[in-house]
């Protein structure tokens, strides 16, 4: 629900200066500046076109910038320069890719389009115009309004930064069904002002204009300073005749919108989990509490809630769900002034608790048989004890919630990994928001609880003939809440067809209702094609904009082939209604003797964290360079390194001079004065042949067999009648998650994560996930978690008492886990602990493994063999081995590895595999 705005800047910048004098010294003259803004039956078009002339004696540089919503998609922009037009073309991301690098490599703003606050993005273009030039910009985005706590709201930010001779701000709406009411408001507003305002409506229509003079723009009489800087708000509302929603029919293609009016409410079962790590200190913690406490002052008596607080670990308010009677809300609050913070951050552990009280509360009956249960979740920091892999967080969080309850995660300040909340709420029927740190920090949180407080239908579904319908949109809704409108587009295939049927089923607080609908198509396409602000085709652009929407959304929840197929799809609609949306870029031409053309992305909310840390590791990296660039892996030239190429030059044996840069994201270990500049890496010395390496995860040196022997490994996979063991090293970034192995025929998975610290390459956890009995292992090097239907527990690894589901059994000792079943593959897992502290996974029972097994291990298990003999294999130091049908290089070493004792390793000779994790 963020970005429910319409909203846009109106920001013109050439260094544009405060007073008159400045602006006749710097040249460039805004002397018109106006939006048209178009809204027909909630879709908008607007349309922003500044003039501007260089009034110096030499050329001068213009900035043309636009705050727009970031729920909008640009579809065209054009720069006109001197009677000649630049306009700017979408493409595929892709193809738009050259353009980019080239600005990036010159230092220009590559990213035209950049998130910067809560509901805008700000577009930005800059251009030189000559010495008594002319250029004319003009900017068009469209967006479709959502309805938020009873109304739509255009949001026109207005910051000229200085008098504009040409100044108007036009909004033509035309809602069919009627307008209810219309308000403007603004934050700069004079009794001067105001006379520029001015608003006119009928029935259906209306039209809001702002055209001030100089004289009205002037802050102080006199003075040649704007009093355009603030926020110009136009809120309105439509009339609701019919229960059933309403149609709009044009072209072929349909748009139903769905807000019935005045319907009670349904009673709430709201848990909020609230994190009170450390991190949270200070205004942070402060505005929760203040936020926390008006909610508490605004619940509803028939509604239930607990509270959950958590860190490093979990605490309940409540053992399970309470009515909101004044003496619980009163309780509730005291525990809420009582919140401190401090600790490390387990979110894992704090939901599936919230999922536990409400099951719990659900099978004693406590809460009401027609009623919405949700998690509220608000958190500022990344998950960092308990479970920390967020994929097997999000994944336990599934199953645990089962499409019962609805997940709201909002992620305080940018620290968060919003696209890990994201995921995990859209996969639970919610959504994200980010929570900005700001003074008003207690009123967003206020405002959010605000729009989910009370549903008034649940499990919505809109039904359409599916011989006559088709291209639909989503049509299933977990509930709606009041104030807030569900809205489904198609296309009607059936050209002979004269009435347009639907049929809405819905759950309220006491019945299951059924609305009907049938409306007329050649009326409804009649009552539209008279309005002249109607833009023809708008209705289906309309259900290109929604349908793009809801793909992306999939595309986050997606994996493979399926994801693959959502983007492509998306993407066709992107290039072929021209919007500029994540898969598209913008390419903006200038003219041949100015810069290369330059790109426009579409930002995401991720982006803006990846944005602040960006700035931050810069700012980091500026200050290492200046003390040792070598260090950051550069060199004398400032070039850099490959890290293929700089491997190679170390195990070669050759030595690195200050003239060779060293890539920054290579981990070199500076092991011997002969190689100074080497720093961080996995390449260890060992062997006398060579004695500045020391040897891990290198798969060839030649002269040794089977000399090179490192430490450990991270999988032992035997062969049938293959001879030596194969040692499997798979490489990865700190907290890769690794699909390990993929048996969907015998319903077994298994994944992997590796370590945090990048000096260690070993697995850190382990997920195995067997289908028939259905259960997930989650193992950590803190603890082993057990989840099941009828078993939800958590193990030591100094546990005794073993745990048994159906033919399975889990068992603990000496730190070896072992799990073992009937019929399917079995596995052991060695924890060495300290100091070592990584885990060791080996299999038994690969017999049960089927055809179809995949994955990073899996693939061993199935159509493998060495393609030297078992004799030759015994003399020769290196050979190839065959993984369906895919060649590899095998080197004969000696490994480490645990056998019956996890408190002592074994070395054994061994084929080491090295795999690249992807």
């Amino acid at each position: 629900m963020e970005g429910q705005a319409l909203g846009l800047l109106l920001l013109f910048t050439s260094v544009l200066w405060p007073d008159n004098a400045a602006t006749l010294e710097n040249g460039i003259d805004i002397y018109s500046l106006r939006v048209d803004c178009k809204v027909t039956s909630r879709f908008a078009r607007s349309t922003i076109t500044s003039k501007v002339v260089n009034r110096a004696n030499e050329s001068k540089e213009a900035t043309f910038e636009v705050e727009l919503p970031k729920t909008a998609f640009i579809t065209n922009f054009t720069m006109t320069i001197d009677g000649v037009d630049y306009p700017g073309t979408i493409k595929e991301k892709a193809a738009a890719q050259e353009q980019y690098d080239r600005a990036i490599s010159q230092g220009q703003s590559a990213g035209l389009v950049k998130a910067t606050g809560r509901m805008m993005e700000t577009f930005e273009v800059s251009v030189n115009v000559a010495a008594a030039g002319k250029v004319t910009f003009e900017l068009v985005y469209e967006e479709l309004l959502k309805r938020k706590l009873g109304n739509y709201q255009l949001l026109i930010k207005v910051k000229p930064k200085q008098l504009v001779k040409h100044f108007q701000i036009d909004v033509h709406i035309f809602e069919p069904q009627g307008i209810r009411f219309l308000e403007t408001s603004s934050t700069f507003m004079t009794n001067e002002l105001s006379e520029a305002l001015s608003k006119t409506i009928t029935e259906t229509k209306a039209h809001v204009s702002f055209n001030p003079t100089i004289d009205q723009q002037r802050k102080n009489p006199g003075l040649e300073v704007s009093l355009l800087d603030g926020d110009l708000m136009i809120n309105y509302d439509v009339r609701r005749s019919s229960s059933s929603g309403d149609v709009q029919i044009i072209n072929g293609y349909f748009v139903h919108y769905f807000a019935p009016a005045q319907m009670p409410a349904l009673s709430k079962n709201v848990v909020f989990v609230i994190d009170t790590s450390g991190s949270m200190r200070g205004r942070k913690i402060v505005q929760t509490r203040e936020a926390l406490l008006k909610i508490l002052e605004d619940i509803s008596s028939d509604d239930f809630f607990n509270l959950v607080t958590f860190s490093s670990s979990v605490s309940r308010w409540k053992d399970s769900m309470v009515k909101a009677t004044v003496g619980n809300v009163s309780e509730a609050e005291n525990f809420v002034k009582s919140i401190r913070d401090g600790g490390a951050t387990n979110i894992n552990d704090a939901l599936l608790t919230a999922v536990t009280i409400l099951k719990q509360s659900e099978e004693s009956e406590v809460l009401p048989e027609r009623s919405v249960s949700m998690i509220i979740l608000l958190t500022d920091g990344q998950p960092n004890t308990g479970e920390s892999n967020i994929e097997q967080i999000q994944l336990n969080v599934k199953r645990s919630i089962m499409d019962k309850y609805t997940l709201y995660c909002l992620g305080f300040g940018f620290d968060v990994d919003y696209k890990f909340l994201e995921k995990m709420a859209l996969e639970n029927g919610g959504l994200a928001r980010r929570i900005y740190e700001d003074s008003d920090s207690a009123l967003q949180l206020q405002g959010f609880y605000k729009e989910v407080a009370n549903p008034i239908l649940k499990k919505i579904q809109l039904e359409y003939p599916d011989n006559s319908i088709s291209q639909l949109t989503e049509t299933n809704f977990r509930q709606l809440f009041d104030g807030s409108e569900i809205v489904v587009a198609g296309k009607i295939d059936d050209n002979e067809l004269n009435h347009f049927i639907a049929e809405i089923k819905a759950q309220t607080h006491t019945a299951d209702l059924v609305y009907k609908v049938e409306e007329n198509i050649a009326e409804k396409e009649e009552a539209l094609k008279q309005s002249q602000y109607v833009f023809g085709d708008f209705v289906e652009r309309l259900w290109a904009y929604l349908t793009i929407q809801q793909l992306l959304e999939k595309v986050i929840l997606a994996t493979g082939d399926v994801q693959k197929d959502l983007q492509k799809k998306a993407l066709e609609l992107s290039l072929k209604y021209s919007f500029v949306t994540s898969l598209t870029s913008m390419v903006v031409t200038k003219p041949e003797d100015q810069d290369n053309p330059i790109v426009a992305n579409k930002p995401t909310e991720e982006r803006q964290s990846e944005d602040l840390g960006a700035k931050q590791s810069s700012r980091s990296h500026k200050k290492m360079s200046a003390r040792n660039p070598l260090l950051l892996g550069y060199g004398g030239n400032g070039q850099h390194l490959s890290k293929q190429f700089l491997l190679s030059r170390v195990i070669s044996g050759e030595r690195l001079s200050s003239a060779n840069p060293i890539d920054k994201d290579t981990h070199v270990r500076n092991t011997a004065k002969q190689h100074p500049y080497i720093r961080d890496t996995h390449v260890r010395n060992t062997a006398k042949q060579h004695p500045y390496i020391r040897a891990t995860h290198v798969p060839k040196i030649a002269g040794q067999h089977p000399s090179i022997h490192d430490q450990y490994t991270d999988f032992l996979v035997q062969l049938p009648n293959q001879g030596d063991p194969i040692c499997i090293s798979v490489s990865g970034e700190p907290k890769d998650t690794i699909d390990l192995i993929a048996d969907p025929d015998t319903g077994v998975w298994v994944n992997g994560t590796k370590m945090h610290r990048a000096k260690y390459n070993y697995f850190e956890s382990f997920d195995i996930t067997y289908k028939d009995p259905d259960v997930t292992i989650s193992v950590s090097r803190s603890k082993i978690t057990i989840q099941s239907v009828n078993v939800n527990t958590t193990m030591s690894w100094f546990e005794t008492s073993p745990v048994k589901i159906d033919s399975m059994q889990i068992s603990i000792s000496k730190r070896i886990l072992s799990i073992t079943t009937d019929g399917k593959a079995s596995f052991i897992i060695y924890y060495p602990g300290s100091p070592k502290r990584f885990l060791q996974l080996k299999l038994t029972g690969v017999h049960h493994f089927s055809n179809k097994v995949s994955g990073k291990l899996g693939q061993f298990y199935f159509n493998s063999t060495f393609d030297a003999s078992a004799d030759d294999r015994q003399t020769a130091h290196e050979t190839l081995l065959t993984v369906q049908g895919k060649k590899m290089q095998a080197t004969r070493i000696l490994k480490k590895i645990y056998n019956t004792n996890a408190e002592r390793a074994d070395t054994i000779t061994c084929w080491l595999v090295n795999l690249k994790h992807d």
